[in-house]
């Protein structure tokens, strides 16, 4: 089946800092290559991220740089010490790979009355749908899905937090996004997908399932 046709690509080298876009990607069987492979993880004692990852849940200016230099200096104007950390192979939430279609971000966007940017969402992979596709996040669980030479499964979609309140050029916050989103659609955008079959997809790439 004709799901739609990835519209965008990207990959965040060091977790919850600025996205890089990509026009194609390798998948690797635990992510994209290059991917959250680093993190500025808290050293503040007293901290109660005290050696996990700092995170948009901690600043709305993270993802407006991706250099982990200028994001440890927010965060030391909150009075947080962080190091950036290449310690582990990945610094995932719950899932390798995060897939978005437009026809979610639109759902969002017709209950706070104005366009969205995708990336207020972070996904890895962003779908086009197309015109037949009407499935919502709990039906796509358990799809598998096939796009260039990849293939992956819908294992959980996306339980959100107050990170896609923030304006990616600006950070700041629109908390209509996330009532919406908490009130109306069961606070899920998005779904998180594990890979079965590692390979290559690009721009323009047709994605298909079950």
């Amino acid at each position: 089946m004709d799901l739609g046709t990835i519209a965008g690509l990207w990959r965040y080298p060091v977790k919850s800092l600025k996205a890089e876009p990509l026009t194609h990607a390798r998948i690797l069987a635990d992510g994209l290559e290059g991917d959250r492979t680093a993190a500025l993880v808290v050293e503040t004692p007293t901290h109660a991220r005290a050696g996990k990852p700092y995170r948009g849940k901690e600043s709305a200016q993270l993802h407006l740089t991706s250099d982990p230099e200028t994001a440890a200096s927010y965060a030391v104007d909150a009075k947080v010490m962080v190091t950036l950390d290449r310690g582990q192979p990945r610094w995932f939430d719950a899932g390798p790979v995060s897939v978005l279609f437009d026809l979610w971000v639109r759902d969002v966007e017709a209950l706070v009355g104005e366009a969205l940017d995708p990336l207020r969402w972070r996904p890895n992979v962003y779908v086009r749908a197309a015109p037949e596709f009407t499935r919502r996040e709990p039906a796509l669980v358990g799809t598998t899905l096939r796009a260039g030479s990849a293939v992956l499964r819908v294992v959980a979609t996306i339980s959100r937090c107050v990170t896609p309140t923030y304006d990616v050029g600006t950070g700041e916050p629109l908390p209509l996004v996330l009532e919406a989103v908490a009130t109306q659609r069961g606070n899920v955008v998005g779904v998180y997908c594990e890979v079965v079959t590692p390979g290559e997809i690009a721009l323009g790439d047709a994605l298909r399932g079950d």
